[in-house]
């Protein structure tokens, strides 16, 4: 995993509250509890510590690691306020659950008291708390993507119309190499949520890019990337104000490319871009014109074909 990458997972562990995930069911005594009666409560409802109130205030945490202490000292006639750890760390039921992680491993304790505003006690959280919680989180979050796959890829069967199309369009700057490439992704992501072939998918994601890039690199005052979508195909536009392509067979040619040095140094302008296109879709159309700027045209059918670009991008 990349140094920038995150996952799910790891990404919920700091939206989810302490107080969506914690236990609620609060199992207490008092300081004037037994240790004998702790032990009771301890094995019938199999949890490993319980918080002690003095009065209704939290007074401190009685633990299993206590219990062990009175049975060795064959003390379990003693009062719970006896054993207990009195220095008792809480944590903010408004508190992400990542600081609760934290906590956990700095502090190498099982139970964190969950207390309120008012640092009234509200709730108990352990590690498996959080373990349940992010995995119930990420359950729903795959339901509502699949409710969004599904709704995404049904988007035209209750549309009556001679053709229904979703057309996406993009400004594309000039020389902007920290957008480069943004149209094209948004492209993609919008194809595979409407759950287009992945094939198909990587063909449009590489010729949409290299038109784009094609835009960001060549033209004198940026362009448009219009993407077009139906159900039978989809067909790309690219057109731009620049100095044109005085020779369009030359143009072409692989490895043939009128970038500045500056740009090739960068690692773009390689002279693949116009190639890649024709490469991957099914149709191409291509037009240019000296001081006012070029159109490109380019269609991907949804259904199999024939074509080349069809059998090689499989």
């Amino acid at each position: 995993m990349s140094p920038t990458e995150v996952l799910k997972a790891q990404e919920l562990v700091y939206e989810l509250r302490i107080g969506d995930i914690m236990s609620r069911r609060l199992v207490t005594v008092t300081a004037d509890t037994t240790m004998r009666e702790v032990k009771t409560i301890l094995r019938d409802r199999r949890i490993s510590g319980l918080p002690v109130l003095d009065g209704g205030n939290l007074a401190g945490i009685v633990s299993i690691e206590d219990l062990i202490r009175s049975l060795e000292e064959n003390d379990l006639d003693a009062l719970a306020g006896q054993y207990m750890t009195t220095l008792v760390h809480t944590i903010g039921e408004r508190e992400p659950a990542v600081r609760a992680l934290n906590v956990f491993g700095r502090l190498g304790v099982g139970r964190l008291p969950v207390v309120d505003d008012e640092g009234r006690l509200v709730g108990i959280m352990t590690p498996d708390d959080i373990t349940r919680g992010v995995l119930r989180a990420l359950e729903k979050a795959y339901h509502e993507e699949e409710i969004r796959r599904y709704r995404a890829r049904h988007v035209f069967d209750d549309i009556k119309s001679d053709r229904t199309s979703l057309i996406l369009r993009y400004d594309i700057p000039l020389r902007d190499f920290n957008r480069a490439g943004r149209a094209s992704s948004q492209i993609k992501q919008t194809l595979n949520r409407l759950g287009v072939d992945p094939r198909i998918v990587r063909r449009v994601a590489i010729a949409s890019y290299e038109a784009e890039m094609n835009i960001v690199i060549h033209s004198v005052a940026g362009g448009n990337l219009v993407a077009e979508i139906n159900p039978e195909l989809i067909a790309l536009l690219a057109y731009d104000t620049g100095p044109g392509i005085p020779d369009i067979e030359k143009a072409m040619t692989p490895g043939y490319s009128t970038a500045p040095d500056w740009i090739r140094e960068m690692g773009f302008g390689a002279g693949m871009g116009l190639c890649n296109i024709k490469a991957c879709v099914d149709q191409m159309d291509l037009n240019s014109w000296p001081r006012q700027g070029t159109r490109l045209e380019a269609v991907i059918y949804l259904k199999p074909t024939e074509g080349k670009a069809s059998d090689e991008a499989a």
